[in-house]
């Protein structure tokens, strides 16, 4: 099975998961100019912007570990490009999840970092 694939099928396992505990997927695979976001969600009053990352095993480290600085950054400027094209306001409330799935386990961690603002 190539990567692609592999990521695919466990972004919609997260997917899935995420739906089964309330949530509901607007968007799997958003891509623009600014890089791509795992899933684009709605829970409750907050829009919600998922990445998804799955470890075989820990060798290389924890999934939520490869969030990095510039990750969280690519991730908030496509949260600023999705909100801008679809005409959301500035009242919006956004927040930035992760979901790990490794060692056989998945782990949701809401609110896993804050938005990383231009500068």
């Amino acid at each position: 099975m190539n990567n692609r694939r592999q990521g695919n099928d466990f972004e919609q396992l997260a997917a899935d998961f995420l739906k089964s505990n309330g949530m509901t997927i607007l968007k799997t695979n958003f891509y623009c100019k600014m890089g791509e976001v795992d899933i684009i969600a709605k829970d409750d009053e907050y829009l919600v912007f998922v990445e998804v990352k799955y470890r075989s095993s820990r060798n290389k480290g924890s999934g939520f570990e490869a969030v990095n600085f510039n990750k969280m950054r690519k991730i908030s400027r496509v949260a600023d490009y999705y909100l801008y094209s679809n005409h959301y306001g500035g009242s919006t409330n956004v927040r930035f999840d992760v979901v790990v799935i490794e060692e056989g386990q998945l782990k949701h961690l809401k609110n896993a970092f804050e938005y990383i603002p231009v500068c």
